[in-house]
């Protein structure tokens, strides 16, 4: 009998009221923290910022910058000193963990990533708050998932379900919200998690429409009479948003490796460095323009650019500054996510095309709105990797259905510009700089991939190889190693063939030199299909993997490793 209570009485139900209860509170609680988490951010901002703005210049200019560098350097040291893994955006980290540890998160982790990134993001830092409610709500769901008994090795159900109510809640967009989860995080919109993605995240968008109200994030007014200029540009959007993406993913992975690299600076004095380039940058866009946008989320200035309220050349400043300040930020160590940044470059994009239109051919005011929502999704599209959720979450958080067909065309021209120009998206990449293969890590989707999956996929890259045969050495290795089957090579670390353990201690015995067995060998780039075969006819069930071009021995693989690859693969979902 467990010791939890709780444990115990869930253990009771039937396993369908299980599921159902636990899916439920998972929605609940994720959606309860990312509410708090965006109006936390959203009172600490209006009350500090956007305040300050209304005293005079040089009060404004004192006072900002001790705000957006003090946050920035305060919630890099809290982060780095007791969770280092609450940093950064939230998404690479979590998709991580959803993949190599089951979904298994730090308790602690929730709690510190919603201070240090509402300090940050309310504080000003160039960044987002969804990437970190994501990561806060899988938290939540992993930790309560814990509390009523659920399994270390069936936790993924409950963080998949957790970051996407945490998204839901905080775009008010659950729809959205699903297909991002499956898309960026899960890999597969087929995915048997969708049941209880997709319940998490009703109740969240429940618990949000509860407590914030219905309304869309971002009001538009009704899309009708566009002119056919409009949908020519689309295009032209589409394309110069996969373009800005691209350069700033190259600016912020540069910045970000170098950052990565030991240095004499603390990682909070790093931070607090990226906090004075988004100040400088903030301020010098607000002397000239008057507006915010640079700071946190610029859902302020997002906002107008949709009622067609920002003008050309302020559209590209805040462009161009935005990109430059959230580069710097992310790159230096700030906390805070890209989702919100990755909107604004392609809504201000949008608002820069459209108003390039607008000097050649004039223009309406839906015409204008609906350039910037195209960029808008354009953005999703290709820097975040997420074509379904680039046009779903537009529309939920417009509620204007005849946007729909241009945002479909923008994802299609924009996502495949993006692929061309960069072969990971952002969070792809950002795992890429951090050493994880995320391709090796995710499981196939089918059997037709399972069997072209190079074998280098499932293979051991550290086997005990053997080069002396000596009985004296065969009984050491005897003592040590309690392996059925040994790979012997010559000086050069090339294939001589295989040892049974049988046959050594036949070997020790007789205190003669063992008899090797053949030694079936295969390339690391081998196809999963092709060594199995190779398997089979192997007396040892072992196939040696080699690689250069002398065919050295860098691994093997055996019967159990393919049969534990196949059942880890099998049970992923």
């Amino acid at each position: 009998m467990s010791s939890n209570p709780v444990a115990a009485f869930f253990a009771r139900l039937p396993p369908t009221a299980r599921l159902i209860l636990r899916t439920t509170l998972y929605g609940l609680a994720a959606g309860l923290a990312a509410v708090a988490f965006q109006t936390g951010i959203h009172v600490f901002y209006h009350h500090g910022l956007v305040e300050l703005a209304h005293l005079g210049r040089p009060q404004f200019l004192v006072a900002s910058l001790v705000l957006v560098v003090g946050t920035a350097a305060f919630s890099s040291w809290l982060l780095a000193r007791f969770c280092p893994e609450a940093g950064g955006g939230g998404i690479p980290r979590l998709k991580l963990t959803f993949w190599k540890d089951f979904g298994l998160v730090r308790h602690r982790l929730g709690p510190l990533k919603f201070l240090g990134s509402l300090i940050a993001v309310g504080g000003g830092s160039s960044l987002g708050p969804e990437g970190p409610a994501l990561q806060i709500g899988g938290s939540v769901a992993s930790s309560l998932a814990a509390a009523t008994g659920e399994p270390v090795h069936h936790r993924r159900a409950a963080t998949a379900a957790g970051a996407a109510a945490g998204l839901a809640a905080a775009f008010n967009a659950p729809l959205a919200a699903v297909t991002f989860v499956l898309e960026e995080v899960v890999g597969d919109l087929n995915s048997r998690l969708i049941g209880g993605i997709l319940l998490a995240s009703v109740v969240a968008a429940l618990v949000a429409h509860g407590l914030v109200g219905e309304q869309p994030a971002f009001a538009l007014g009704a899309i009708n009479g566009v002119h056919w200029a409009t949908y020519l540009a689309v295009p032209v959007v589409a394309a110069t948003v996969a373009a800005v993406g691209y350069l700033f993913q190259r600016g912020a992975l540069a910045l970000r490796g170098w950052n990565r690299q030991p240095r004499a600076l603390a990682p909070w004095m790093r931070a607090g460095l990226g906090g004075f380039a988004v100040w400088a940058l903030g301020i010098g866009v607000f002397v000239f323009t008057g507006r915010l946008g640079v700071f946190s989320g610029g859902y302020d200035d997002l906002s107008a650019s949709l009622r067609g309220a920002v003008p050309l050349d302020h559209a590209a400043l805040l462009l161009v500054a935005k990109v430059v300040a959230t580069a710097i930020c992310f790159g230096l160590g700030g906390s805070g996510g890209l989702f919100a940044p990755t909107l604004f470059f392609g809504g201000l994009a949008g608002a820069s095309v459209a108003g390039l239109v607008n000097l050649v051919h004039p223009l309406a005011p839906n015409d204008m709105a609906l350039l910037a929502v195209v960029g808008m999704s354009s953005g999703l599209a290709s820097i975040g990797g997420a074509p379904v959720t680039s046009v779903l979450i537009v529309f939920e958080m417009t509620h204007e259905f005849a946007i729909v067909p241009p945002l479909v065309v923008a994802a299609l021209v924009a996502r495949p510009l993006s692929l061309l120009l960069s072969r990971h998206n952002i969070y792809d990449a950002i795992l890429a700089q951090d050493g994880q293969d995320i391709e090796r890590i995710m499981p196939p989707r089918d059997l037709h991939s399972w069997q072209h999956t190079p074998v280098s996929r499932i293979a051991n890259f550290r086997p005990v190889l053997v080069r002396d045969t000596a009985p004296a050495a065969l009984a050491r290795l005897l003592a040590e190693k309690n392996y059925a089957c040994f790979p012997v090579v010559d000086a050069d670390a090339r294939p001589l063939g295989l040892l049974t353990r049988a046959e050594a201690q036949a070997a020790v015995a007789g205190n003669r030199a063992p008899q090797l067995q053949p030694a079936p060998s295969a390339r690391r780039e081998t196809s999963i299909h092709d060594v199995q075969r190779l398997l089979i006819d192997s007396p040892a069930g072992m196939v040696l993997i080699r690689a250069g071009a002398d065919d050295r021995i860098i691994g093997l693989v055996t019967l159990h490793d393919l049969l534990r690859a196949e059942t880890a693969f099998d049970t992923a979902e």
